[in-house]
Order: structure tokens, then sequence, then C-alpha cells
């Protein structure tokens, strides 16, 4: 039982690494859930152990806050913020540094994921017909929203299943954190800048994208749900995921806005991978796995319970498996506040590195495809690279010091 359970261990992380299960139409989500099925199935823990696998609060927590994100994209809100900052009239470089600016606070409090989803077709069709290249400002999108994400609890899923398990302070996180990412922004206008200097400008393409009409009634509710939600954060005193449902409940709950429409913009998939990748954690750890790695580690002079070495290896294994299975493998043994709050700055940092390295930089890219302008691996890596490398020295500097 023991090597079935390595076997699918191994099968699910090499679709983590790809993307998908090779040579079957099967991503992320389906493989995770594929293995839990087959651990289930197999023998190797029962349905009841599967479902104590899973880390509840936080499928809650991520659950609550989609609804909210569902709320303000179905009420145009994200659609007049972009449309309001492109509209404005400022120089390329400066209207770079205003997208980036809100794409990193809407990610720090709405999710990036959800950002990007919403953001990036606007931003095709506003730079297309003010006569400016796309490409630039989909990476800065994809980088500020990594980016911003990271200041907060809430940010990315990877953060909120971080501050769920490490027990960590909404405030004392945003207070540690936020120097190192405000400087990490910066970096990433500068490098993006540097990176297209010259080379703004495109041909003017009218597109006439459709996008929900702005409903300042329904905007209105989503963002007091999201104030509620940060309110209860801040000053604690009530779980996070009870607040974060008790909002979204009370969104759905609306006499214009079907609630099947809400619904389907939740993250079904992000869901469902959790779900999956819970399962298959428990029985590698419970099988021993985990602490054969670890010390597998050790034997070579890697020492995981070493502030800098932690850093470094998630920022790695990020860029391998994605962030949010990094993260998954190493929190269990790794939940103290300081180490927790490098494993959620390293994995959201690291995700710019590379396009597939996070999900929000595949958003962008997917968006951007649909409407006829390619962001490709090249185009982002030249950006990405150095700003990547340059932040996490920042933050790594900041937080180790």
């Amino acid at each position: 039982m023991r090597a079935a359970v390595l076997f699918v261990f191994l099968l699910v992380y090499a679709a983590m690494a790809l993307g998908r299960l090779p040579g079957l139409a099967v991503d992320r989500a389906g493989a995770a859930l594929v293995g839990a099925i087959v651990l289930v199935a197999g023998g190797a823990m029962t349905v009841s152990d599967a479902w104590n696998a899973a880390d509840v609060p936080t499928l809650a927590l991520l659950f609550g806050l989609m609804v909210v994100s569902a709320q303000l994209r179905l009420g145009g809100f994200y659609a007049a913020v972009s449309r309001a900052l492109i509209a404005a009239a400022a120089s390329p470089a400066g209207l770079l540094a205003r997208v980036m600016g809100a794409s990193a606070v809407l990610s720090a409090l709405l999710a990036n994921d959800i950002v990007c989803l919403a953001m990036a077709p606007i931003l095709v069709e506003a730079t297309l017909a003010r006569g400016l290249n796309p490409l630039p400002y989909l990476i800065g999108l994809a980088l500020s929203a990594n980016i911003g994400s990271a200041a907060t609890l809430i940010g990315n899923p990877q953060n909120m299943l971080i501050g769920q398990v490490a027990h960590l302070s909404f405030t004392g996180y945003l207070a540690t954190v936020w120097p190192c990412v405000a400087v990490s922004l910066v970096l990433a206008w500068v490098g993006t800048v540097w990176a297209w200097r010259g080379r703004f400008a495109g041909p003017t393409v009218v597109l006439g994208l459709p996008a929900p009409p702005f409903s300042r009634w329904q905007s209105a509710k989503g963002l007091f749900a999201m104030a509620v939600c940060l309110a209860a954060f801040l000053w604690g005193g009530v779980p996070r995921e009870d607040v974060a449902l008790a909002c979204g409940g009370a969104l759905l709950l609306s006499r214009r806005m079907g609630s099947r429409e809400t619904l389907a913009l939740v993250d079904w998939q992000l869901l469902l991978l959790f779900l999956g990748l819970f399962v298959v954690n428990r029985e590698v750890a419970a099988a021993g796995f985990l602490d054969d790695a670890y010390q597998g580690l050790g034997t070579l002079g890697i020492d995981l319970s070493r502030p800098a070495w932690l850093y470094a290896v998630t920022a790695l294994f990020s860029n391998v498996v994605s962030n949010v299975p990094a993260v998954m493998l190493l929190l269990p043994g790794h939940s103290g506040p300081e180490q927790a709050t490098l494993l959620a700055v390293s994995s959201t940092l690291a995700g710019n590195l590379i396009l597939p390295g996070s999900l929000a930089n595949l958003i962008v890219a997917d968006q951007a495809e649909r409407l006829g302008v390619r962001l490709g691996f090249a185009a982002h890596a030249r950006v990405g690279l150095p700003v990547t490398l340059a932040t996490l020295a920042v933050s790594g500097w900041w937080l180790l010091r």
C-alpha cells in the first residue's frame, strides 16, 4: 500500500509540474481529484478520512471570498475601474503605473486570480483603442497582481491556506510584509518600463467588447461585504471563514442577480484542486514520505528549519509544481508565524518568474489570446526573470534580516 501511495503522489505532482496528466485531457485539478479517488477506492483511506483531511475552514474562506468577488464582477465594478484607469490622460509609463497600482490594491483585497480574469480583457481593448501595445500592460497586470496579493492573507489561495493553518494575525502579517511588497511593486514597474522602453506604441484597433454594465447598487453591495470582511479580519474576534461565508450568503439573497450567475463565477476547479491535494498530501504524510523527504534534504545540507533555506526552497519548488501545491507540501512542518510568513511571500513572488509560475499569469495570457494578443513565455520571462529575482532578494533581505 505504501508503494501505491507513492505512485499516486508522484503522478499527481507530475501533473502539477506539467499542467496536466501526460497523454490525457486531465488538468491539475482533475489530477488531484483522481489521485484522491484512487486512494479512497483503493482502500488506502476511508471517505471519512478523506473528508477529515480537508481543511474545511480554508475551503469555506475561499468560497465566501469568491462569492464577494463574483458580486463585484457581475456588478461591473472591475470593468468600470479598468476603463476609468485607461481613460485618464497619462504617459505610457504613467498609465502602466496606474494599472499596476490598482491591480496590486485590488488583488490584496479581492484575490489576484479574479482581478486578472476581470481586468485583462478590458486592458487589451482599452490599450489597443489608444494605439498602445497591450503586452507591457498585460505583463504589468500579472506582476502587480501577484505582488499585491502577497500583502494580505486573503490575496491569493496559498496565503489563505497559510493564514488559516498557521493562525497568523491579519494585521501582524500585513505590518510585517507591506514594506517589501511596496518596494517590489516599484521594482516591477521599473523593470517593465525598462524592458519595453521605446516599444509602448502599437496599432489602433477598436474591439468593442461586451462587459457587465456598471451597477452602483450591486457594486456597492459587493464593496460593503468586502468592507465587513476586512473589518472582521483586522480586528478579529470572529473566525475569518464564518465572516466570509456570512457575507457570501447575504449576497446570494438577491431579487435581481440570480444565484446561478454568481455561483457560475466561483472557481470550483480551484476548490477541487485544494480538496484533492489535501487528501493526497494527508496520506503521503501518514505514510511517512514527508519525513523521509525532509531527512533526505538534511543529508544534502538543506535544513528547511532554517529560514533562509525555507525561503529559497519555497521559491524554487513553487516554479516546479506551482505555488499552491508547493505550499501544501511545505506548510505542515513549518507553521510558526515567521516561517509561515516566509512561505507566503516567497511562494507568491516566485510566481512571477515564468509564465506557468502562477495561475494569475496563465489567466492573463489566456484572456489576451482570446482577443488575438499573444503573451508568450519569452515575452513574460524578459520582465519576469529579473523582476522576480530582484523582488525575492529585497523581500528576503527584509524578512530574514
